[in-house]
């Protein structure tokens, strides 16, 4: 593959044409970002999104990479005078970094080896005769004792024979089409088995009891499973082995090195020398490379889901325009508690005792109905961590008894909210609090803007996916990163609001900048217009080109109705040119009727005819149309809303066949996490997900959907709830002709 090759190879790859890859990869050479290119340059990209621009990006980096591994090792061999022209063929016909490595390997410098020493007592003429199985007279040995040399330490014919087979163990063994064969011989046939470990923890060994005698065939093995394999041999509880048929294995190499039909004093020498080079340089050789493709793949899959469950996750509506208490459950420390008015800011906070006495109840109760009546509390957020459950049943009861009907809870998942709290960020947001004060607030400003809370901390905290710290940190971070860029460039973020943490993930913005541009905000007030951006100290004309769309006024604050839409600055133009021709000016995006007529219009009109005569891209037309609609709206507005309680769930009242309302919380490879108002998630395997074989739970659900669900299992020992989605209509139908009795 030559640089010149790329994009029709990424063409292939992607199912695009050419042109759009050539088109994306000048835009990403000249520094723009993937979600200004996905928003903004559709008519170059033809319309691919910020998932398969990542992907290309990704995949372009790989491919670079091997272009120029691939010159190297051209380079490299040429050196050392061994580069014939079947050889640059095969190279340069190479399409995978393992094909381009297998040709290297005959030629790469590696520690001195048996057959580096055999080869230098001048044994290579002996190895030839012995692969070639021809012309030789007599036995092996007799042919071996000319190889006799005092000078170069071969001091018998049984010390020439042996290095001869070390020779030749390697040279078949580095045959580049052989070690593809056995490559891929051994991942359609060979099993990954384990076995307890004796020298592992008793207690650790439990966790991985169901591998104590286990055996899976390498190709459909899931990455879960792959990952949790690696955690126990990591941790010395398990024993892991490839398992294959040697023998059958040696004589598939055979086939193809000993001639058939054809015999040769050699025979028994070559069949040694195959058996040893299996044993001792491939089969350990491809065992790794099986192993770490394994883990890569595993890696790659738990790196993926991740993403896909944080972007759901991120995107989750918020409950926007309540006044909140957030409570941080515990037991000896007390419930820690934060009143946060609707723009988030801390009205009241304090400790009370859910857990102990009922004088401490009462008390507690009376301190909460006192903030309810005085702020106006008509939310409560209760995180799910420890004691959860009994803050709940004090909030249930509080509601019941004091007919708070304009009061609701829910249960929210705190997973990093302890990391913020005493993060270096949550102490410059709010220096006057402690932990207790700002771990409580997150918990309650979380369901009124997730995306908005969750930036300020590390995606790993979040706890979504599987196995997060057992894959490539660097990787994840990566994935992690690229996965909240998205999501807030998706829904964009008020200029005179957003904090430092949610400003840095805009496309464009660096943290630096972030923070001059709150730091300017505060010197000289509200933003009233996005050009006002170019004065920010180290935000020059590049940066906001990238940045301007995702950076929002509320209509209000804005001069120009425009700075609240998702319309670029450098669309302007187009936008109020469409707007004429549709009757309306920028004026009368802010008049909520004339919006109505305008979003009529709008859906009517001829993206077509437009585009061509404002000589502009069907696609730019298409986004300003819907934009223009939508000033200062909220995309997530859109996906359903977090269930809100008023009545408690016991974990000893429910009962195989309960039909239960709740939110999916995290997914996995396997199935499907939901919070049913428990601290305990259900889980739904993914073979209770549907009648249909289901390839990946993602294709059923998605992190924050609100789902019926029902009972099948309640393990109250160990805390786990089995849940069905597919049972669900099936109990039903027989709770309904139980009624009807």
């Amino acid at each position: 593959m030559l640089e010149k090759d790329i994009p029709s190879v990424l063409a292939k790859e992607l199912s695009v044409t050419p042109k759009q890859i050539e088109d994306t990869m000048t835009l990403l050479d000249e520094g723009n970002t993937v979600p200004f290119i996905a928003r903004y340059r559709k008519e170059a990209t033809g319309g691919l999104d910020d998932e398969q621009l990542r992907l290309l990006s990704e995949r372009l980096t790989y491919l670079r990479n091997f272009v120029k591994r691939q010159e190297e090792i051209l380079t490299k061999i040429e050196e050392l005078g061994k580069l014939t022209p079947d050889l640059k063929t095969a190279i340069e016909k190479a399409a995978k970094l393992q094909e381009l490595e297998d040709l290297y390997l005959p030629y790469k410098q590696k520690k001195r080896t048996r057959a580096m020493v055999a080869r230098e007592k001048g044994l290579v003429p002996l190895a030839e005769m012995m692969l070639k199985q021809e012309g030789v007279q007599g036995t092996a040995l007799e042919a071996a004792a000319a190889f006799i040399d005092e000078e170069k330490e071969v001091a018998t014919a049984e010390e020439a024979l042996a290095g001869a087979k070390d020779i030749v163990a390697e040279q078949v063994m580095e045959e580049a089409s052989l070690r593809q064969e056995m490559r891929d011989h051994l991942w359609k046939s060979a099993l990954l088995a384990t076995e307890t470990n004796p020298k592992g923890d008793p207690e650790e060994a439990k966790t991985f009891q169901m591998y104590a005698e286990f055996s899976e065939p390498v190709r459909t093995l899931p990455s879960h499973r792959v990952l949790a394999i690696n955690r126990g041999e990591k941790k010395d509880c398990l024993k892991v082995s490839l398992i294959t048929d040697h023998e059958a294995n040696v004589r598939r190499i055979e086939r193809r090195v000993m001639k058939k039909g054809r015999t040769s004093p050699f025979d028994e020498a070559l069949h040694e020398a195959i058996e040893d080079g299996y044993k001792r340089l491939l089969l350990p050789a491809l065992e790794r490379e099986i192993r770490t493709a394994l883990t890569e793949e595993a890696e790659a899959q738990a790196i993926k889901l991740f993403g896909v469950n944080l972007k759901q996750l991120l995107l989750q509506a918020p409950l926007a325009g309540h006044t909140v208490l957030g409570l941080d459950p515990g037991f000896r420390n007390g419930c820690k508690c934060a009143v946060v008015d609707k723009t988030g800011r801390i009205l009241d906070h304090g400790i009370i005792q859910v857990t102990q006495s009922e004088g401490a109840k009462a008390k507690a109760a009376q301190t909460v109905l006192g903030w309810i009546r005085k702020y106006g509390v008509d939310l409560i957020s209760i995180g799910n961590g420890t004691a959860s459950y009994e803050t709940e049943q004090f909030a249930a009861k509080l509601i019941a008894d004091n007919k708070l009907t304009d009061v609701n809870y829910l249960i929210t998942n705190e997973a990093g909210a302890s990391v913020y709290s005493a993060s270096k960020l949550a102490a410059q947001e709010l220096p006057e609090y402690g932990v207790e004060v700002r771990g409580a607030a997150s918990i309650a400003r979380r369901v009124q803007d997730p995306l908005a809370e969750l930036v300020k901390i590390d995606p790993q905290a979040i706890g979504v996916g599987q196995y997060q710290h057992d894959v490539n940190q660097k990787q994840l971070q990566g994935t992690l990163d690229a996965t909240v860029e998205d999501a807030v460039n998706h829904v964009g973020v008020d200029l005179n609001t957003a904090s430092p943490a949610l400003l840095s993930h805009i496309a464009g913005i660096s943290a630096a900048v972030a923070k001059n541009i709150v730091a300017y905000r505060d010197a000289n007030g509200s933003f009233t217009a996005r050009r006002q951006l170019l004065k920010v100290p180290r935000l020059g004309p590049a940066a906001f080109t990238q940045c301007a769309g995702f950076l929002r006024l509320s209509p209000k604050a804005a001069k120009n109705p425009l700075d609240s839409t998702s319309v670029h600055p450098e669309s302007y133009e187009l936008a109020e040119k469409i707007l004429g021709e549709l009757g309306f000016s920028s004026a009368d995006l802010l008049k909520k009727e004339q919006l109505e007529f305008l979003a009529a219009k709008a859906k009517l009109a001829d993206v077509k005819k437009l585009a061509a005569k404002f000589e502009a891209g069907e696609p730019t037309v298409k986004d300003i149309l819907a934009a223009l609609t939508r000033p200062g709206r909220d995309p997530r507005e859109d996906l359903p809303a977090p269930l809100t309680r008023q009545a408690i769930v016991k974990l000893s009242d429910l009962k195989v066949g309960t039909i239960m309302r709740g939110t999916v919380r995290n997914i996995t490879d396997f199935g499907a996490f939901v919070d049913i108002g428990l601290h305990e998630a259900g889980l739904i395997h993914i073979s209770e997900l549907s009648h249909r074989r289901v390839k990946h739970p993602l294709d059923v659900l998605s992190v924050g959907d609100n789902i019926d669900t029902v009972i099948i299992k309640v393990d109250e020992e160990r805390g786990r709830i089995g849940l069905s989605l597919k049972q669900v209509e099936e109990y039903r139908k027989k709770a309904a002709g139980g009624a009807g009795k």
